[in-house]
């Protein structure tokens, strides 16, 4: 089938990670902590700890990793407040191509949208599902393991790690992705409806 739409460059992808903590009753909801911007070499553009918005219920940290002393403003420049990294965010990925791993969570926690043709989500992807028999979004651990033979999060949860992860798996298919798309077609599956605000 002919090609409607140009391949992009590489440098017009970034990717995208975050990590949360928890806050409210039991920790169960979402709040930002650490967020990872790489390119598509997998250099890091932008990584930070993110100053509570509210009180943190829950730092998860034997999951992530982080303790209280990674979200406290005494010790300037390691933690941003949240405002400065949404803006901050939000004009990096302005005109980008996003790739990461269930990226509905890392843009509801962020608060920024994204439009929809503009994101590959290593999670979405049918052929990764389809490979793995999976009727569902698998996680990062086990698509890099099945798919790539390579163990991540080992210890923790870690944005950069992550967003160099699903970088790793967008890359091994992105020839085929990307021609999927030039014709036209999109070879992902859509996004939990839950979280439509998360994409324009």
């Amino acid at each position: 089938m002919a090609q409607k739409y140009p391949i992009p460059s590489p440098e017009r992808f970034l990717a995208l990670a975050t990590t949360s903590v928890g806050c409210g009753p039991g920790g169960g909801t979402p709040m930002i902590a650490r967020v990872a911007v790489v390119d598509y070499r997998g250099q890091t553009v932008f990584c930070t700890f993110v100053l509570p918005t509210t009180t943190v219920t829950d730092y998860r940290t034997t999951m992530t990793g982080i303790q209280a002393s990674d979200l406290q403003q005494a010790f300037p420049g390691r933690a941003m407040d949240w405002n400065d990294v949404q803006q901050r965010v939000a004009q990096l990925l302005r005109d980008k191509i996003l790739v990461g791993h269930m990226l509905w969570q890392d843009l509801s926690v962020l608060g920024i949208p994204h439009p929809a043709v503009a994101t590959r989500d290593v999670a979405l992807y049918q052929p990764f599902r389809n490979a793995l028999k999976a009727n569902q979004a698998l996680g990062l651990q086990t698509l890099m393991w099945h798919l790539m033979r390579r163990r991540v999060q080992e210890t923790h949860v870690c944005a950069l790690e992550n967003a160099r992860a699903a970088l790793d798996l967008y890359r091994s298919h992105s020839e085929e992705w990307e021609a999927t798309v030039a014709r036209g077609q999109w070879p992902s599956f859509l996004p939990p409806s839950t979280f439509s605000r998360c994409y324009l």
